[in-house]
């Protein structure tokens, strides 16, 4: 990164910052006299540009916090990092990003190496902590060293700490009304493994909001339910069954799952959603450019992120906050994956 040093660039900062060279080269050399935000304005143009900012001027972090995710594949992991990346980098910290990949380290690795730099506290999303099948002692362990810690999306029933998630039930409700007012009766579901805890929650959601709404049995609706794993694979593994029985809509537990179900339809030769009706769920980003375009329940992310980093910092500085879990309602993005029943 370069210095600011000749005349030329000190020409090129006062434009960008909309102030005279001589006011640049006062806040360069920390002369007094220079307002507040003439000076943030003055530096927020060398870091546009690419200078170095001179060392007592550079920003102190006011410490790490860590940020534990599953992995980068889905783009809504992506979307959660950058929303609370930037409103920690905003609020003076260094975020460290911690992402798990199969061969990679694992959640509790990572874990070690963070306490290891002396974090002062730790975001997880959608980690272990969301696998009813997974050793939560860890967490209960880092809540008892006082560490400050905040999930997002998922539950642990005793451990002491925010939570930040998203409405799973009234998810489903959402998708399953869209679909019933389009004149469908046989909408199937296709979900990850059942021992996540947003899988049961979207689950008992889809149960709820289907027999309220068609006055569907527990027996009749074992035949539309279809679990496999996460990711566009899955989706297509888990919408052969319900293709089998025929059904005119499928409800997916994420958009990339949902992509899997359209490409398992059209590989049978049915079209998209002429013939079966698809919906996601994240609203994961280019979800508006797929063919056709996605209908999806959208995960509030910005509030989520901003509400964990919030929650966080809260704890990080001393004071309590709420330890329950936090609800925010989704919203149903009406696309081009869904039509009427036919």
């Amino acid at each position: 990164m370069p210095r600011v040093s000749s005349r030329a660039r000190l020409a090129d900062i006062a434009a960008k910052a909309g102030v005279s060279e001589a006011t640049v080269s006062r806040v360069l050399n920390g002369k007094p006299g220079v307002a507040e935000e003439t000076k943030q304005s003055v530096l927020t143009a060398l870091d546009v540009l690419g200078f170095e900012r001179p060392t007592r001027l550079r920003r102190r972090s006011a410490g790490l916090i860590g940020l534990v995710m599953p992995e980068l594949i889905n783009p809504i992991f992506p979307a959660f990092a950058q929303v609370i990346e930037s409103a920690l980098s905003q609020r003076g910290y260094t975020p460290v990003l911690c992402t798990q990949s199969p061969s990679g380290a694992t959640e509790e690795e990572y874990v070690e190496m963070l306490l290891e730099r002396g974090v002062s506290g730790i975001i997880f999303v959608s980690g272990l902590h969301a696998d009813t099948g997974a050793d939560h002692a860890r967490y209960q362990s880092l809540v008892d060293r006082r560490l400050p810690v905040v999930f997002v999306n998922g539950w642990l029933p005793g451990v002491e700490a925010p939570f930040v998630s998203s409405d799973e039930y009234a998810a489903m409700e959402l998708a399953v009304s869209h679909l019933v007012a389009l004149g469908h009766r046989r909408i199937g579901f296709a979900s990850g493994p059942e021992r996540f805890i947003v899988v049961q929650r979207k689950l008992a959601g889809y149960r709820t909001s289907m027999k309220a709404q068609l006055g569907l049995s527990d027996q009749d609706l074992d035949g539309l339910v279809s679990l496999s794993m996460f990711g566009v694979e899955g989706g297509a593994a888990a919408a052969q069954p319900l293709l089998d029985a025929g059904v005119s809509a499928v409800i997916c537990g994420s958009d990339m799952m949902a992509l899997g179900v359209i490409r398992a339809a059209r590989q049978r030769g049915l079209a998209v959603p002429a013939d079966i009706s698809v919906v996601g769920y994240d609203d994961a980003p280019m979800m508006e450019f797929t063919d056709p375009p996605l209908t999806t329940i959208r995960q509030p992310v910005q509030p989520m992120a901003l509400a964990a980093v919030q929650s966080l910092l809260e704890e990080v500085r001393g004071h309590t906050t709420p330890h329950t879990e936090f609800l925010f309602r989704p919203e149903l993005v009406v696309r081009a994956s869904t039509g009427p029943a036919h």
